[in-house]
């Protein structure tokens, strides 16, 4: 994209998103905005991380969403750099927690300290702000910490508030996690409980990379060309594409669909269940799971130029939005079948009307 557009999107002189007027003109007009930074956003970032181009739409669709990404992938497939890069492209306090055997919960959220007065020599209690206090937050390698640390993101990640000593702080918006894991069966790895998995809007798996990518890489690694990542947009900019996204419509129609789809994880509970696919879920996909598929279509269609959802909004997004949120079977597991068949089986059984 021309310099001069780039210009266009930089912290000090951003398009505003005009979000009080409700005519059509003027929602275009913001949809119109937001699609340009969007995609100087995905520029800026590609010039430090090669290919990936779906991962790193995602992870977009995610922030606009108001949620948290899970990335998952064996060592030294980028995933730690795709966080940095995203740092330097937002304009947000940042902050790498390295998740380790020994890390407590204390190192994450923060501790009261003792300060004495040395005037009067008083002692009193200041509570010290742990890294989950930035607004960007890296969970580097986040199950090879023990599930007491890894428990101390469940309120950040949901209330956007850290409680401690029977105080709690509020976090300032917008707020977004993005963790890293290694795949589940290297060893010194814990897995993550349900109801931190539930926490993540998207599980994205990070695939290798190809012949021509792996050439591109090593170009940019092992000479001296430095990729140079500006800063595009701020908070309060994506406070406002947060809430531009929420006024995307869906029709009664797909939301209906995006419900079906989740209660068809429900196999003994939901008339929507697959017979075949049901002996292969042990617990199904939560309301918060249909909650994440809405949001993220919403995002989908306007970075796509739409104004309302449609069903392939759904159905693109969902193996990210539901892959984490399906307990398999034991019969799953000796079979060999991923969540990811599971997901694209149900998108298969249930039906839908092409619009």
């Amino acid at each position: 994209m021309p310099t001069a557009e780039l210009e266009k999107v930089r912290p000090d002189s951003l398009p505003q998103l005009d979000l009080a007027l409700e005519d059509i003109e003027s929602v275009k007009r913001a949809c119109a905005d937001f699609r340009q930074v969007f995609g100087v956003l995905r520029s800026e970032v590609g010039k430090a991380i090669v290919g990936q181009n779906e991962i790193v739409e995602q992870t977009l669709i995610a922030l606009f969403a108001d949620g948290h990404v899970l990335l998952e992938g064996v060592p030294g497939l980028g995933k730690t750099l795709l966080v940095r890069t995203l740092s330097r492209a937002l304009h947000l306090p940042f902050a790498r927690i390295q998740f380790t055997p020994d890390l407590m919960p204390a190192d994450i959220t923060g501790t009261n300290i003792v300060i004495e007065d040395q005037a009067t020599g008083r002692r009193t209690f200041s509570f010290k702000p742990g890294p989950i206090f930035k607004q960007l937050v890296l969970a580097d390698e986040i199950n090879r910490a023990t599930p007491k640390s890894q428990s101390a993101l469940l309120e950040a990640m949901q209330e956007k508030s850290v409680t401690t000593a029977g105080r709690t702080h509020h976090l300032e918006r917008p707020f977004f996690v993005m963790a890293t894991q290694n795949p589940i069966e290297q060893e010194g790895t814990y897995p993550l409980p349900e109801a931190q998995l539930d926490r993540f809007l998207f599980k994205i798996i990070v695939p290798y990379a190809t012949h021509p990518e792996m050439n591109q890489i090593m170009s940019r690694t092992t000479t001296t060309a430095e990729a140079v990542v500006n800063s595009v947009i701020d908070g309060p900019y994506i406070l406002q594409a947060q809430r531009l996204a929420r006024r995307i419509v869906v029709a009664p129609h797909v939301q209906d669909y995006a419900i079906r789809l989740v209660l068809s994880t429900h196999p003994e509970k939901s008339d929507h269940a697959d017979p075949t696919t049901s002996k292969y879920i042990r617990v199904g996909v939560s309301p918060r799971g249909a909650q994440a598929l809405i949001l993220a279509a919403k995002v989908k269609a306007l970075v796509d130029g739409r104004y309302n959802a449609a069903f392939k909004d759904i159905i693109e997004m969902a193996p990210s939005a539901m892959r984490h949120r399906i307990v398999r079977s034991f019969e799953a597991e000796t079979d060999g079948v991923t969540t990811d068949a599971i997901v694209q089986r149900l998108i298969e059984h249930v039906p839908h009307e092409e619009t």
